[in-house]
């Protein structure tokens, strides 16, 4: 009796858990409410700042937009008639709305093979992976969030022939990434030292 009684305890902890880490954050507008949410994902963004030089708030904000941090996000299916639905537009999946073919060049590229796009982890260092190839060859600073989403959006090819100019809501949307990323840059400035000084046990 006592047996069962820890092994149903032990399975609705790990469906607490799973559920606390694959729901999105109760405020998505907040940066350092995100992080004391998801205590972990501070971590993984720094890290990849680290690793890629790409900002914290450049990161969430490229998230906020392609998914609301929802971690198995698609784009809309098409109906036919306005009743039946139809195919997704693309093949975009996860936190940073990554195609199937790109996530494969970046599997590819990397050797992490073993990541995926709805994990956060995974996801975020995607865009700094992504973002740093787009400093080097379109020449765009990394805390430069409008023109890294425009290159993100429309891929480093139509970056370079400006596509972006024929789609005036892309480049609202741009500068929607832009703002965000200042109010999120804004709101770390007040909670980076309380992140930080959780941060001296990480392994690497």
């Amino acid at each position: 009796m006592i047996k069962r009684a820890s092994l149903i305890i032990s399975l609705l902890s790990l469906l607490l858990i799973s559920g606390c880490a694959t729901t999105p954050p109760k405020n998505i507008d907040n940066a350092c409410e995100i992080f004391r949410e998801k205590d972990d994902w501070y971590k993984y963004s720094k890290r990849v700042f680290e690793r890629y030089g790409v900002p914290v708030h450049v990161q969430l904000a490229i998230i906020h937009q392609e998914s609301k941090f929802m971690y198995d996000a698609k784009p809309e299916r098409t109906w036919i008639l306005g009743i039946i639905p139809w195919f997704r537009p693309s093949s975009a999946y996860g936190y940073a709305q990554v195609k199937d073919e790109t996530w494969d060049w970046y599997r590819t590229k990397t050797t992490r093979f073993s990541d995926d796009r709805d994990d956060y982890e995974d996801a975020v260092n995607f865009i700094g992976w992504y973002s740093d190839i787009s400093h080097k060859r379109l020449g765009i600073s990394k805390w430069d969030a409008y023109k890294l989403y425009l290159a993100y959006h429309e891929g480093h090819g139509g970056y370079q022939r400006k596509t972006y100019l024929s789609k005036p809501w892309l480049v609202k949307v741009a500068q929607k990434v832009k703002r965000r990323a200042a109010r999120y840059a804004g709101q770390l400035k007040g909670c980076e030292a309380s992140l930080n000084r959780g941060s001296w046990w990480w392994p690497f």
